[in-house]
């Protein structure tokens, strides 16, 4: 244990220093947000220590609905009291077709304004029928949650990157879906993972994206359609394939304000103060 320590410590310092020796002015200003899923095995340990962790990394934002051992209520104000908002949750994509209003109730008692789905069911490949399905889908889930003053994001996967036409599956679902209704979430990682690439796409489609997940991949690990790679190969921002300068001077160009680290890798506790570092370090 001592030696995974060392070598975060290391990779620490490396962030820090070669940050330091940039110039010009930060490059991240936003607000520093997670997704609760980072935590999954920690919240029933201890839904305050996680949170008193979070508040000390500096972390302002989650994206829930949080653990299920606590009412929304409950962590809603048990994060208020940190200084920590909820301006997103999660919500499957079969319980959008038959619970929306139940997604509205949670999420107005959270607070928050988006409501992000972050999987298309399909079978050993996504296929076109697939994405006019979630296109139809979406349509209308997004026109009643937009009633409600809520935005519908979906979140890519990296699985919607197959070719299509001109350009790809995901190109698809973009341009095939009413911008009154539904909007985007980038998960960097999946992204890149599925053969995007995260910086020009935010840019392609400047109106559509509003929320984003921040995360990186290990090195040498190739890409694929799978949308799935072991958890293993989620690694602390800046220490994986991804180039963060370009993503992050990308989304801040078009105006991304919420940003959710998800870190799935069982080593989340020693990488979240790196990623943390790494983003607050970064300059221009």
């Amino acid at each position: 244990m001592k030696k995974l320590y060392f070598a975060f410590s290391l990779a620490l310092t490396a962030l820090i220093g070669s940050a330091d020796a940039q110039s010009g002015q930060p490059l991240f200003t936003s607000p520093i947000g997670v997704q609760a899923y980072t935590y999954r095995d920690s919240w029933g340990k201890g839904v305050v220590p996680v949170l008193d962790t979070l508040k000390a990394l500096g972390i302002t934002e989650i994206e829930g609905p949080g653990p299920k051992i606590v009412s929304a209520e409950e962590f809603k104000a048990m994060a208020a009291e940190r200084g920590i908002t909820i301006p997103s949750i999660g919500a499957d994509y079969n319980m959008l077709k038959t619970d929306i209003y139940d997604i509205i109730d949670l999420a107005k008692t959270f607070g928050a304004t988006y409501v992000m789905c972050a999987w298309i069911p399909h079978g050993n490949t996504f296929t076109i029928d697939d994405a006019k399905k979630a296109v139809e889908d979406f349509n209308r889930e997004g026109k009643i949650l937009k009633d409600y003053g809520i935005t519908l994001c979906y979140h890519d996967h990296g699985y919607e990157f197959g070719p299509y036409g001109d350009g790809t599956l995901f190109d698809y679902i973009v341009q095939n879906t009413n911008p009154d209704y539904v909007s985007f979430e980038m998960d960097i990682m999946w992204t890149f993972h599925g053969g995007g690439d995260p910086a020009k796409l935010l840019l392609k489609y400047p109106n559509r994206w509003k929320l984003v997940h921040l995360k990186d991949i290990k090195k040498g690990v190739a890409n694929d359609l799978s949308g799935g790679t072991p958890t293993i190969n989620n690694v602390a921002l800046g220490t994986g394939q991804i180039d963060y300068r370009a993503v992050l001077a990308a989304a801040k160009k078009i105006g991304i304000q919420h940003y959710f680290i998800e870190d799935e890798s069982s080593a989340h506790a020693a990488q979240m103060p790196v990623t943390v570092a790494y983003l607050r370090n970064l300059k221009e």
